[in-house]
């Protein structure tokens, strides 16, 4: 009896080694997975998101986080103010509808500016 308990801890000694050289190797599979279907598609995104807020221009039609759309209407250091519309005033007097929103809240430009603007536009 005693024999028998001797021999399958011999032999666990020598499987134990290999078992742990495979969850090593199973854990170093395991991390390349998850980096490859998880982390580097998000560090990707991550990345065309910022440099998508860098390249906000006055004319960009945008979307908010929140699913307001507007059109930039001017650039801050950290805020953008987007135009929304217009709305009316006293009966037929329209004024723009314009809020400020940090640049972190854009989550997607729908339509660039059409090209440079004029310094008439500049200036409203």
């Amino acid at each position: 009896m005693f024999d028998l308990i001797r021999e399958a801890h011999a032999q666990a000694g020598a499987t134990g080694t290999q078992a742990a050289i495979g969850n090593v190797i199973f854990m170093v599979l395991l991390f390349a997975i998850f980096y490859f279907l998880l982390i580097r598609p998000q560090q990707k995104q991550q990345k065309v998101h910022k440099e998508m807020i860098q390249n906000l221009q006055r004319g960009d039609s945008i979307m908010t986080g929140g699913g307001l759309l507007g059109k930039v209407h001017r650039v801050d250091d950290d805020t953008i103010t987007v135009d929304l519309g217009e709305v009316e005033v006293n009966d037929k007097n329209f004024r723009p509808l314009r809020v400020k929103v940090r640049r972190s809240t854009i989550s997607l430009v729908t339509a660039k500016a059409s090209g440079p603007v004029d310094d008439k536009e500049k200036n409203k």
